[in-house]
């Protein structure tokens, strides 16, 4: 499965967002990433639905919109109204994850289940016969520019032999502290789309960087 690469951005520079995404997007990454933060589920907020309206039609790579937010049901229509071409929520926010995934999918769009490094692979097992993807994260959410969490290398390996188990399509996608010193051990143990924002959006030579995250092995 070719390498997908979406850009985060809850690293680049909102004061001139829509430069930004364009940036992003001449420099080659293949997805936005748009990471949503209720300060509840996780210690931060972010942006919301008035920013991807204010952006959205802008956007000319599918959009990968990140639900870190509780009861997280309530919000597919208003991303999927605005242009979601794929919506991960977290396991650990949803009472029913497979009413979610259904609601998703009811939008005609992709879903994708997220866990924490705290969270056991074997709780997301029973949704991996109707998800798209799986998002491991390998940080514990709410900021960026964390430090990678080593211990969640073991767990991508785990996702990935369940994942090939299915033999569905089903994108694994990692985000936290990916970079130059970790996309090897990352594709190594099995993923095939990494979230960068840091080390993109802050790269001297943003094409170059996202060419060699790409292409390291």
């Amino acid at each position: 499965m070719d390498i997908i690469v979406s850009a985060s951005l809850l690293a680049c520079d909102f004061s001139n967002l829509a430069f930004e995404i364009k940036r992003a997007e001449d420099a080659g990454v293949d997805w936005i990433h748009y990471d949503v933060m209720d300060g509840m589920f996780v210690r931060n907020i972010s942006f919301g639905e008035p920013l991807l309206k204010s952006v959205g039609k802008s956007i000319t790579v599918p959009v990968d919109v990140h639900l870190m937010i509780c009861d997280p049901i309530r919000y597919i229509d208003n991303y999927a109204d605005l242009g979601a071409d794929i919506i991960t929520f977290h396991y650990e926010a949803a009472d029913d994850p497979q009413a979610v995934i259904d609601k998703i999918h009811s939008r005609g769009i992709k879903a994708g289940i997220s866990i924490k490094p705290a969270t056991p692979v074997s709780a997301i097992q029973p949704f991996l016969k109707s998800v798209d993807m799986v998002l491991v994260m390998t940080v514990n959410p709410g900021f960026g520019g964390q430090k990678f969490i080593p211990d969640t290398l073991e767990k991508i390996s785990e996702v990935r032999y369940l994942i090939d188990q299915t033999e569905r399509d089903i994108r694994l996608q990692v985000d936290g502290g990916v970079n130059l010193e970790t996309a090897g051990l990352l594709k190594e143990s099995g993923a095939d789309t990494l979230v960068t924002g840091t080390y993109a959006f802050k790269a001297n030579d943003m094409p170059e960087a996202v060419k060699l995250l790409r292409e390291i092995v």
